[in-house]
């Protein structure tokens, strides 16, 4: 899996509520989802940022920053996600997926309710900051 941090330049970062009627509904995640099998993680992240947001990111303007991982799930294996980070342009987004999205500063980041990688993707995100 791949995730995106995108920064607007003046220290908010996009978040996105997920749907309520999806896994983890309702908590807040870095936008992103699964590689598809053949896929490349920065093409897929490009892939799903369009299809989630609506716009348009260059791969070369994606920076990775770090990873979270599942512990040992009895029966299949852990989720990996990879966060890359990238500056906004300032393209009309769209939650095209349903849901919300908001600009948090860190300690807003912080605060909001995430499911547990993307807690630990927010941690480490923002202790190399």
């Amino acid at each position: 899996m791949v995730a995106l941090a995108l920064f607007d330049g003046r220290g908010r970062w996009l978040m996105q509520r997920r749907p309520d009627d999806k896994h983890h509904g309702g908590l807040w995640e870095f936008p992103g989802g699964k590689v598809e099998t053949g896929e490349k993680p920065r093409d897929a992240l490009v892939r799903e940022i369009d299809e989630e947001l609506g716009i348009a990111i260059r791969q070369g303007d994606l920076t990775p920053v770090t990873f979270a991982e599942e512990t040992a799930v009895q029966g299949r294996l852990p989720i990996v996600i990879v966060l890359y980070r990238s500056l906004y342009n300032g393209s009309p987004l769209c939650a095209r997926e349903g849901g919300e999205l908001g600009w948090f500063d860190p300690e807003g980041v912080a605060r909001l309710d995430k499911p547990p990688l993307d807690i630990a993707l927010a941690a480490h995100l923002f202790e190399k900051l």
